[in-house]
């Protein structure tokens, strides 16, 4: 693994953990804010530090025909991508009950779009891109969710809360449409891009629909009103 590679992973531990630190910090101020939000919010970072870890130190990765598959980058997703889309149900639900089916439906397509891009990564052509289908189809399905019963809900609840979900699910969308774009684009698809570019795309990506999106809902949270003074006004 060259220099850069192994740089650009080390410097995404860096921005993992302090992104995990800024989060525990703002977790002793909640703001109304309950602390499971806080708590997956730390727990994200820090789980994804720990995969890209083992790949800033040489491990983490297969040679698969004459192409690199980071593996450890799927051990990341199939954990953090879930509780992404968890903490935006959560955002959606913030003054409602919790839908348990529609939050495990997302779990559950979010961990078929993450395994089946593991094997596409791990398979030759055709292959791989039947695999790849087979998980862009499962991220239409999580994006029909977020953005029609997901929508509605914190539509049906707050008018502030619903400017607020729908900005952070646009934002969410837009760089989860970043993935498998990158992965077509890569040394497993078509391989029109470089492994640099491919690494630094799964490095910026991450950063910005992890860290990012949990300092964006996060900000816009403690700016609502917390759920104990609404819930006593009603």
């Amino acid at each position: 693994m060259d220099n850069f590679i192994s740089q650009g992973h080390w410097f995404y531990v860096a921005v993992m953990l302090i992104g995990a630190l800024y989060f525990y910090i703002q977790s002793r101020e909640p703001k109304g804010v309950p602390k499971y939000e806080y708590m997956i919010a730390i727990f994200i970072p820090v789980w994804s530090a720990i995969a890209y870890f083992s790949i800033a130190a040489g491990q983490g990765f297969l040679e698969v025909s004459e192409r690199t598959v980071y593996f450890a980058r799927y051990l990341d997703w199939v954990f953090t991508t879930p509780l992404l889309l968890v903490a935006l149900a959560f955002t959606a639900m913030y003054y409602t009950k919790k839908n348990i089916s529609i939050i495990l439906s997302l779990v559950f397509l979010d961990v078929i779009m993450i395994l089946t891009g593991l094997i596409a990564s791990l398979s030759e052509s055709p292959l791989n891109y039947a695999w790849y289908s087979i998980g862009t189809v499962a991220l239409l399905i999580i994006f029909y969710i977020v953005w029609v019963p997901l929508k509605n809900i914190a539509k049906k609840s707050d008018e502030k809360l619903y400017h607020h979900y729908r900005n952070v699910a646009l934002y969410l969308t837009l760089f989860w449409i970043g993935y498998p774009t990158a992965w077509l684009l890569g040394p497993s698809g078509l391989g029109i891009v470089s492994q640099s570019i491919d690494v630094t795309a799964f490095i910026l990506l991450p950063i910005f629909s992890k860290v990012g999106f949990s300092i964006f809902d996060l900000k816009g949270l403690r700016d609502l009103e917390p759920q104990t003074i609404r819930q006593n006004k009603n």
